[in-house]
C-alpha cells in the first residue's frame, strides 16, 4: 500500500472507532475526519466542503422540513386514525401499524414515521390492554423497511444515488429502488407482524392488568412528607414492606442533605423528600393513601393556574439537544414553565436527586404544564409525545401539505426536476403559503444528520482517489474465489449490514459504496446490483437499541433490554439476505 492509502486506512479506521465508542458526537468525529483528511493532503482544501452542497444532503433537508409540515397540519393523524378505525383484533392492529408505518416511511424521515405513528400504537395498547413491547419493536422496524422502497425513504438510498451518477453519470431516480427494496420490505413486514413479535419477551408487560397496560417501566420521582402520613415515624424497612415491594425508595432528602445507600433502618420524618421508584399508576396510588406530595408538583401549583395544568409523558429524542444536560440547568420551571415530576430509564437506575440526573435518549418523562403550551414547549425541547395527539383540523390545511408533497414526487418521479430541486421547492412553498413558521423549517432540520453527510462525503471520496477502494476490492474479489457473482454480493450485504448497527447507516454507505463500485469494475459487472446491496444492507439496523435513532425511541416506552433486539433482528435480517439475493440479480443484472 501506498503512503496516502495508508493514511486514508488509518483516518476511516480511527473514525469507525471513535463512532463505535460514541463518547463524542458522530457529526463530530466526521468532521474531525474530514479535517484530518485536509491536513494529511488527502482532500483537497478548496474541496473539503463540497459535500455540503451534495444533492443528497440538499434532498434530505427538504424531505425533513416537509415531514415536519404533514407531522404539524394533522395530515399523518388521519392516516393513522382510518388505518386502524376498523380493525377489531389483535392481529388487525399490528398489521395495520406497521404497514402504515412501511408506507409514511417510504417517503419520509423513518424518525418522522415512527414519532407520528408511536402515540397511536401507545393508545391502541391503552384501550386494548396490549403489551407496549409486542407494537412498538415491530413499528420500528417496519419504518427501517420502509425506507428502501424509494429514493428519499432513507439517506442511504439518496447517498447510493449520488456514488452511482459518480460512477456511471446517471442518478437513480425515485422509485428505482422499488421493485427490489419492496419485495424486501414485504417479506420484511410479513415476517414481523406474522411471526417476529412472538420473539419478543412481552411478559415482562403482558401480566399486568389492562388499565396498567400502558405504564412505561418504573418512574423516579420525588414526593415530599406531609405532617399526617402514615409513613412519619417508621423505618425505610417498615414502610417498603408495608408497601409489599410496589414501590422501592432509592434515595432520601433531608433539609437539602442527601442520603443514599443503606438506609433500611433510617426513620423517615415530615418534611423528609423521599425518591421512590414505581410505576405511574402505584405513584397516584401512594400520593392519595400515604399523604405525599410530589416536590415539584409544589411549586409549579403556586405560580399557575392549578386549573389548566395537565400531566403527559413523553420521550427524550435521539436528536433532542438537552442530551446531558440536567433539569436545573435547563430551568425547566423558569424558562419552560414546565416541571419534570418524573424519570424512567431503561438499562440504568437514576439515584441522585432529579433535578440533577443528565437526561438520555430514550428516557421517559413525566412532565407538568399548562395545557395550551405543553405540545409547543414538548416539541421545542426535541422531545416526543407518548400519547395520541387530539388536533383540531383545518381542511385546507389537512390536505394543502399532501398535495404539495404528492406533486414533488411526481415531478421527481417523471424526470421533470431533480429530486433536490422538487423537495426544496415543496419544502419552501410550505413555508411561503405558511403551513410551516421559518423557523419550524429550520428545527425539523436533522442538522448533526446533515453535517455528518457533508463530512463524510468528501472522505468516501478519498477511498476513490488514493486507490484504496480498487484495492480492497480486489482483496474481497480473491478471498471470495470462486463464489461467483452472488457469492461476493452476498458478501457486500452482509459487510453492510455488519457495520450498520456500528456505525451511522450514512456513514457506513460512504465506506461501502467505493469498494462495492471497485469490486463490479474488477469482476467486469454492472454496479447496480452491488450498489443496491449496499442500500438495503444499510437500512438494516435490527440488532441493537443504539444503532440507529428509531430503535433508541422505542427503548424506553417498550421497556425492552438489549438483547431483545436480536430475538427478532436475527432472523430478520437472515430473511432480508435471502429475499435480496433472490430479487437483485434478476431486477438490477450482474452484466453490463
Amino acid at each position: 500500500m501506498s503512503g496516502p492509502q495508508l493514511l486514508i486506512v488509518g483516518v476511516m479506521a480511527a473514525t469507525m472507532v471513535l463512532f463505535v465508542w460514541d463518547r463524542w458526537r458522530y457529526d463530530l468525529v466526521a468532521l474531525g475526519s474530514l479535517l484530518a483528511c485536509v491536513a494529511f493532503g488527502l482532500v483537497e482544501p478548496e474541496k473539503a466542503f463540497t459535500g455540503f452542497g451534495n444533492p443528497a444532503v440538499i434532498t434530505v433537508a427538504a424531505v425533513l422540513v416537509i415531514s415536519r409540515a404533514l407531522q404539524r397540519a394533522g395530515t399523518i393523524d388521519v392516516l393513522a386514525s382510518y388505518a386502524t378505525r376498523y380493525a377489531s383484533s389483535w392481529f388487525g392492529h399490528l398489521a395495520s401499524l406497521c404497514l402504515l408505518a412501511a408506507f409514511l416511511s417510504a417517503f419520509m424521515n423513518n424518525v418522522g414515521a415512527l414519532a407520528l405513528t408511536m402515540p397511536v400504537a401507545l393508545a391502541i395498547a391503552k384501550r386494548h390492554g396490549y403489551a407496549p413491547a409486542a407494537l412498538l419493536m415491530p413499528l420500528s422496524f417496519s419504518t427501517l423497511l420502509g425506507g428502501m422502497v424509494t429514493l428519499i425513504g432513507t439517506p442511504p438510498n439518496l447517498l447510493i444515488a449520488d456514488f452511482r451518477a459518480t460512477a456511471s453519470g446517471t442518478r437513480f431516480t425515485m422509485f428505482d429502488f422499488t421493485p427490489a427494496g419492496l419485495v424486501v420490505a414485504v417479506a420484511g413486514v410479513a415476517f414481523v407482524v406474522l411471526v417476529g413479535w412472538r420473539l419478543i419477551p412481552t411478559h415482562r408487560k403482558g401480566q399486568r392488568p389492562p388499565e396498567e397496560a400502558f405504564e412505561v417501566s418504573d418512574y423516579v420521582t420525588e414526593v415530599r412528607v406531609q405532617a399526617d402520613a402514615p409513613a412519619v415515624g417508621e423505618t425505610v424497612r417498615d414502610f417498603e414492606r408495608r408497601l409489599s415491594r410496589s414501590a422501592t425508595l432509592v434515595g432520601l432528602v433531608r433539609q437539602e442533605r442527601r442520603l443514599f445507600g443503606r438506609l433500611q433502618f433510617e426513620t423517615i420524618r415530615e418534611g423528609d423528600v423521599l425518591l421512590l421508584q414505581t410505576d405511574s399508576q402505584t405513584l397516584s396510588q401512594l400520593i392519595s393513601d400515604e399523604h405525599f406530595e410530589l416536590e415539584e408538583k409544589v411549586a409549579l401549583d403556586e405560580a399557575s393556574d392549578p386549573a389548566s395544568l395537565v400531566i403527559a409523558e413523553t420521550v427524550v429524542s435521539p436528536r433532542s439537544w438537552i442530551q446531558g444536560q440536567s433539569p436545573a440547568a435547563l430551568a425547566l420551571r423558569n424558562r419552560w414553565g414546565i416541571n419534570l415530576l418524573a424519570l424512567s430509564r431503561e438499562g440504568q437506575p437514576v439515584t441522585g436527586r432529579l433535578r440533577d440526573a443528565r437526561l438520555r435518549a430514550g428516557d421517559v418523562l413525566l412532565i407538568e404544564g399548562d395545557e395550551k403550551l405543553l405540545p409547543d414547549v414538548v416539541s421545542d425541547l426535541g422531545c416526543l409525545p407518548l400519547v395520541d395527539r387530539k388536533l383540531t383540523l383545518e381542511p385546507r390545511r389537512l390536505a394543502l401539505p399532501a398535495l404539495v408533497f404528492a406533486v414533488a414526487i411526481g415531478l421527481a418521479a417523471a424526470d421533470v426536476a431533480p429530486a433536490m430541486i422538487a423537495f426544496t421547492a415543496a419544502a419552501l412553498l410550505l413555508v411561503v403559503l405558511q403551513v410551516l413558521r421559518p423557523a419550524e423549517a429550520y428545527q425539523s432540520i436533522d442538522w448533526p444528520v446533515i453535517v455528518l453527510l457533508g463530512a463524510m462525503i468528501p472522505v468516501g471520496g478519498a477511498l476513490e482517489t488514493t486507490g484504496t477502494a480498487d484495492l480492497l476490492a480486489q482483496g474481497v474479489a480473491d478471498l471470495a474465489g470462486d463464489l461467483g457473482a452472488y457469492g461476493i454480493l452476498a458478501i457486500v450485504l452482509v459487510a453492510t449490514m455488519v457495520l450498520t448497527p456500528l456505525l451511522n447507516n450514512a456513514a457506513t454507505v460512504v465506506i461501502m459504496a467505493p469498494i462495492a463500485i471497485s469490486i463490479a469494475r474488477a469482476m467486469d459487472s454492472s454496479a447496480d446490483p452491488f450498489l443496491m446491496a449496499v442500500a438495503i444492507g444499510a437500512s438494516c439496523d435490527f440488532l441493537t437499541p443504539f444503532g440507529h435513532q428509531n430503535n433508541t425511541l422505542i427503548l424506553g416506552p417498550g421497556g425492552y433490554r438489549f438483547a431483545d433486539y436480536w430475538r427478532m433482528g436475527l432472523p430478520l435480517e437472515l430473511i432480508i439476505i435471502a429475499a435480496s439475493l433472490a430479487i437483485l440479480p434478476i431486477v438490477w443484472p450482474f452484466a453490463q
